[in-house]
Formats: structure tokens, C-alpha cells, sequence
């Protein structure tokens, strides 16, 4: 018969531990991947496989998609056959953790297989061939920095999707979603080279280029590479804007909100330069109840709120001058007669927020154009210019833009045709650097559109009709003459004129 006491004494927790130290068991000699216990029932682990397939960015390099522990996460080590020295760990921020008999692991920059391999190495003093498991419980969150041509640069912490903690179908955030909590890229971004720096647990530090064009042209998910926490995100500055390409990103779900206000300088042939804030559009009227808003903040918009262009306003050079995230600037020219005469719609720029544009003066001035651009809501509908003198109605006068010298006459009911020069009129213009100028202009009424005798007036131009050399020398004479009569009306019964 047994002794009951060695029973006891077998039974004892420390007894149990000895006999694994001090006999073999029969399990072979195996890897930790073949021979990893099951994890505990207590908690559902979130799943990590050993070795996840590598995702491919734009530029062919692989990038490594292991998750590897750190500060904030809920890790389960798992002491097969020993249960008192199984038990559930949060990570400090150092990335130690405290365990039985053997102290402090650091399983900081480590996958779970590899903290697991650590663990076991360092229990092979107590333990003959002990057994560990270390599974993720609850992941920390992904803090990530992004960089470069985004609305808002800087440090972002991201949640894992689908249902983080005991949700083994947690997902993790993309880079899309990064750019999109950053408030999107901007107008001046190189979406093909985006750049993702990742460091590789304790290794080196790695990097792959993303193409997000790619990824919106044909829909290739993989280009979309998952990050992990301490990930950059560099977006580049484009060297050349392409206005196509510019117009497609601002489509894109990752692109700067276009609703978002963005105040713009417009200097030269305008009509009010000046610094404007540019919203994406006028109200569009009620759709079920709600105020709707249509159009995108653009080149045009912003050239309304300056009050249109001058007639001298060379619309075919246009410069759009844009700071960048790198300091530097762009230069971007715009065609806005392409957009008049054949419907670009591209060289309708969105505008971005520092955008300063420039319109500048024309060496010539084309009638046929001038005409066509009066009808269009890059001029404004009307300007006022002022007509005295000898003309039947003087004062201000509201014509459409681009209209003539002559124009204005007709619109201030022609000359005064007893007292008025009509030969020759005074131009006054008050120009944009507060200088003003004055020139005679010889009129011709027949003529067309011309710069010598009928040239395209500015707003606020004020046009002088003088008087006859005859009412010049009557007017005095009416005056002194009074009520006996004037020389004028004298002149007039001998069939005198003026």
C-alpha cells in the first residue's frame, strides 16, 4: 500500500513544479509554434497570426504588417499545466511586465510569438520545457503622424474598427482614414508617392511609397496598406499641378472638405483687388426642406467676389501663386479662355486657402473677345461711369461691362447738340494704384471698338462732354444780359447755329 503522506507530498503546487524540472514528460523537442497550448477560456483572444502576408505599396517594396505590443495593450500569458502562473497583463508604457519566478520581460517592439518565445526562454530556468502561450486581449489605440500636404498635420490616434477588445474581427485603420482625420489633402498634394515610415518592432526602420491614385482609378484595396501604432504618413508636394488630376482629387473622400471657407488674395485687372473668403457656393434654393449649395470654391467664385475682371484683363495667363506645406510655393497658370471658348472646365481652379491670383494686363485688346467676355460672369454685369457736361442727362450711368465710349454717350442721351463739343470728350480714369490719368478722345460714333476713338471704359471712369467755343463765349454773355434778352437767341433769329 502507498504511503498517503508521498500522495500529499506529490500534490503539493511547489512538488509539481519540481517533477516538471526534474522529469522528462515525453514531449519532443519542437518549435513553440507546434507546440503552443490553446488560450485560455476566460478570454477571447484578438487573433495574431505568427506571420502575416507582407503588403505591397506602389513602389514593389513589402511592408511588414505584424502587430507588435507596446504601451496600453491586455496580453494573456499562458503557462500550460501551471495555471497559478497563467494571468492577464497590461503593458506599461516601458513595455515590462512583472511575472512569476522569472520577474521582468520586456515585451516591448515584439509580436506575441516572439514575446512568447522570450517568455519561455527565460521560465527554461524553472521549468523543464515549459510551454507559453501570450495572446492580445485588447489592442492599444493606433497612434499614427501625418505629414505634408493635409489640411491639419500632425498626431492622430486612430481606434480599431469592428469591434476592438474581445472582437477577434477587429480591423485596422487605413491609410485612407489617417488623411481622411487630417481633414484631407490638399489641391498641391502628390498623391502617388505618399510615403508610410514604419518602425519594425526593435529593427530598423522601414518605408514604402502608396499609390493613391491607383488605388481610386482601379479600386486595388491592397494599395490601402493597414497601419500600426508609431506609423508616419508623409504626403508629398506635387512639382507640377496637373488641372486635371487637381479636379479628380478634390472628389475623392480624402481630399480637403470643399464646404470648408479659404481666404484668397486676387491682385491685378479686377475690379475690387483685395483678400476674399471663398465658400464652396450660393444657396440653391429648398430640397425637402433643407437650404441646398451648389458649386465648388474656384478660380471664377473668387473672381466674382472681386467684382470681375477689367477690360484690359489678359484672362489667357492667369498665375495662381500657392504656399506649400514644404515652404516653398507653386506656380500654376490657368487658361480661363479655354473655359469661355471651349467649356475646360479644368481651368476653373479650385482655389486653397494663401492662394494668391493674379490677372494680368493685356499688350492688346481684342473687340471680338471683349464682346463675348462682357456676357460672361467672369466681367460683371454692369459698371458705372459718369458722363457730364454737355450731354442731355449727365451724371452716372449703369452699363453692361466692356462697353464702350460711345455706349456711354447713347446711354447719357447723346450730345447736348446746342451747346455741346462733340468733336473731341475727356477721359478720366481712376486707376488701381490711386493715380489718375486724363486723355482726349477724338469721337467718332460710327466707328467700332477701338482704343484711339471708342475704347472700352473701366468702372468708375468719368467721361467730360465740354461746351461749344460759341456757348463758351455766350454763357457769359446770357449772364450778364439778363432779362433783355440773351445774344444767344439773337443769333439764333439770323439763322445761326452752334
Amino acid at each position: 500500500m502507498l504511503n498517503t503522506g508521498l500522495f500529499k507530498f506529490l500534490g503539493h503546487p511547489f512538488m509539481g513544479v519540481a517533477l516538471l524540472m526534474t522529469v522528462n514528460i515525453g514531449f519532443p523537442a519542437a518549435s513553440f509554434a507546434q507546440r503552443r497550448a490553446a488560450p485560455s477560456r476566460s478570454r477571447t483572444p484578438v487573433s495574431s497570426p505568427r506571420r502575416a502576408v507582407p503588403q505591397v505599396g506602389a513602389s514593389g517594396n513589402r511592408v511588414d504588417t505584424n502587430y507588435t505590443l507596446g504601451g496600453g495593450d491586455l496580453i494573456k500569458v499562458n503557462v500550460f499545466e501551471v495555471p497559478e502562473y497563467t494571468g492577464d497583463y497590461q503593458v506599461p508604457p516601458g513595455g515590462a511586465i512583472n511575472l512569476p519566478l522569472i520577474g521582468s520581460v520586456s515585451v516591448l517592439g515584439l509580436t506575441t510569438e516572439e514575446a512568447a518565445d522570450e517568455i519561455s526562454r527565460r521560465f527554461e530556468k524553472f521549468l523543464k520545457r515549459p510551454l507559453i502561450s501570450v495572446n492580445l486581449l485588447s489592442p492599444r489605440p493606433i497612434n499614427v503622424f501625418v505629414a505634408g500636404e493635409v489640411t491639419r498635420p500632425g498626431a492622430y490616434s486612430l481606434s480599431l474598427q469592428g469591434g476592438a477588445g474581445n472582437n477577434p474581427g477587429v480591423q485596422y485603420p487605413t491609410v485612407i482614414s489617417a488623411l481622411t482625420i487630417a481633414q484631407g489633402v490638399t489641391q498641391s498634394a502628390d498623391i502617388t508617392q505618399v510615403l508610410l515610415r514604419r518602425k519594425l518592432g526593435r529593427g530598423p526602420e522601414q518605408s514604402v511609397s502608396i499609390d493613391l491614385q491607383e488605388l481610386t482609378r482601379t479600386g486595388r484595396l491592397p494599395q490601402d496598406i493597414t497601419l500600426r501604432d508609431g506609423d508616419t504618413i508623409v504626403v508629398p508636394t506635387a512639382a507640377k499641378l496637373n488641372l486635371a488630376q487637381a479636379r479628380n482629387l478634390s472628389a475623392n473622400s480624402f481630399a480637403a472638405d470643399p464646404t470648408r471657407p479659404r481666404t484668397v488674395a486676387i491682385i491685378g485687372e479686377v475690379n475690387r483687388p483685395g483678400s476674399y473668403l471663398v465658400t464652396q457656393g450660393e444657396s440653391g434654393g429648398q430640397q425637402n426642406g433643407q437650404q441646398t449649395i451648389t458649386g465648388l470654391p474656384t478660380l471664377s467664385r473668387a473672381l466674382q467676389l472681386a467684382g470681375g475682371i477689367t477690360p484690359q484683363a489678359n484672362i489667357r495667363e492667369v498665375v495662381i501663386r500657392r504656399p506649400t506645406r514644404t515652404g516653398t510655393e507653386q506656380l500654376i497658370s490657368a487658361d480661363l479662355g479655354k473655359l469661355i471658348t471651349s467649356g475646360d472646365i479644368n481651368q476653373d481652379i479650385i482655389v486653397q486657402d494663401g492662394d494668391t491670383i493674379f490677372f494680368p494686363t493685356a499688350t492688346e485688346t481684342n473687340a471680338a473677345e471683349a464682346i463675348q467676355l462682357a456676357n460672361t460672369t467672369l466681367s460683371p454685369a454692369t459698371i458705372q461711369v459718369g458722363v457730364v457736361g454737355e450731354v442731355k442727362r449727365p451724371g452716372p450711368v449703369d452699363i453692361k461691362s466692356n462697353s464702350s465710349l460711345n455706349q456711354a454717350l447713347l446711354a447719357a442721351g447723346g450730345f447736348n447738340d446746342s451747346r455741346a463739343s462733340s468733336k473731341a470728350v475727356d477721359l478720366i480714369r481712376l486707376n488701381p494704384n490711386g493715380s489718375v490719368t486724363k486723355r482726349q478722345v477724338k469721337v467718332d460714333l460710327a466707328a467700332g471698338l477701338n482704343e484711339d476713338t471708342n475704347p472700352i471704359l473701366r468702372n468708375n471712369d468719368v467721361v467730360v462732354v465740354g461746351r461749344s467755343n460759341i456757348a463758351t463765349i455766350a454763357d457769359p454773355v446770357n449772364t450778364i444780359a439778363g432779362p433783355f434778352g440773351t445774344i444767344l437767341s439773337i443769333l439764333r433769329f439770323f439763322g445761326i447755329g452752334f
